[in-house]
């Protein structure tokens, strides 16, 4: 048994080598695909967290530096993709009731993505298409927290799950 695994793990392993497509860890980029552009993320949300905007900056593009380094972060819209994307929405609710009284508050964070591919904006040839999408989390926390103190508690959260979620949207084929 162990040598058919074995043979059927190289049959796979070159069957996605003759593919042309250079894969990181759970992310694919074409081959064709050597720059990127990431416009600055905006807070265009109704509420505004001051901090939330450049730490989801320096998160994508670390990530993108780790994750996907072959690909040159260019300063222009001139590379082969081009994103942009702002912080849409920022708001709370509550999110729990005991004793009719709030006990949990629900921060929501979405952030809109528009994706340019300048090589191929079809997607036919080049993957992916061009596209706008929409990530969004919720983040709870005790109703007896202060906003305040729950925004600086959970930036880091904030941060490392909406870079995922934006990164994932960017170079995951799921």
């Amino acid at each position: 048994m162990n040598r058919v695994t074995g043979i059927l793990t190289t049959a796979f392993v070159v069957l996605l080598a003759s593919c042309k497509i250079y894969s990181f860890k759970d992310t694919s980029i074409p081959a064709e695909v050597k720059s990127i552009h990431l416009g600055y993320i905006e807070n265009r949300a109704r509420l505004v967290n001051p901090a939330l905007a450049p730490a989801l900056n320096d998160a994508l593009r670390q990530k993108i530096n780790n994750q996907a380094s072959r690909l040159a972060q260019r300063p222009d819209a001139d590379a082969d993709y081009d994103v942009s994307a702002w912080v849409s929405d920022y708001n709370y609710s509550t999110s729990g009731v005991s004793g009719q009284q709030a006990a949990s508050t629900r921060l929501t964070v979405t952030v809109h993505i528009v994706f340019k591919n300048n090589l191929d904006p079809t997607g036919k040839k080049v993957a992916p298409a061009n596209f706008e999408a929409d990530v969004s989390r919720n983040f709870d926390f005790s109703a007896q927290t202060s906003i305040t103190d729950a925004e600086t508690q959970l930036l880091p959260t904030i941060t490392s799950n909406l870079t995922d979620e934006i990164f994932n949207k960017l170079f995951s084929n799921w």
